[in-house]
């Protein structure tokens, strides 16, 4: 194998990582929607939750808007990066809430930041 072809090899991403990062990226946009569409829908856990951030319920609107547009921008090959980044923080912020001001457990945005940090580090080529 020749210097030049194993640069290639490296930097060209195998088939079944582009399959294990489109499962992932498929599952972690039926999770935000699931969680964004709920906020959008007023479900009154969410009501009631984000009246126990204090904010106000125009934050909960403004979450659940985050959450479906990073969902559909995980969907896009192009924009992949910008949706799995634009849901990291959001998890951020989430695991800050919890640990924080709400209580709970932080480890479902923990392992939602985790995932969402692995497609903007294996698709970032793409951008």
């Amino acid at each position: 194998m020749t210097a030049q072809s194993n640069a290639v090899s490296l930097a060209s991403p195998s088939k079944a990582r582009n399959v294990t990062l489109w499962v992932v990226q498929g599952l972690l946009a039926a999770a935000f929607l699931m969680a964004g569409s709920s906020k959008l829908a007023g479900e009154e856990q969410m009501v009631a939750m984000f009246q126990q951030i204090g904010f106000g319920q125009w934050f909960r609107y403004l979450t659940g808007a985050i959450e479906v547009t990073g969902a559909i921008l995980l969907l896009i090959p192009r924009t992949a990066v910008i949706g799995g980044a634009l849901l990291a923080v959001t998890m951020i912020a989430g695991i800050g809430t919890h640990l924080f001001l709400i209580g709970g457990s932080p480890v479902p945005a923990i392992v939602l930041l985790v995932l969402a940090s692995i497609v903007v580090w294996y698709r970032r080529a793409a951008c």
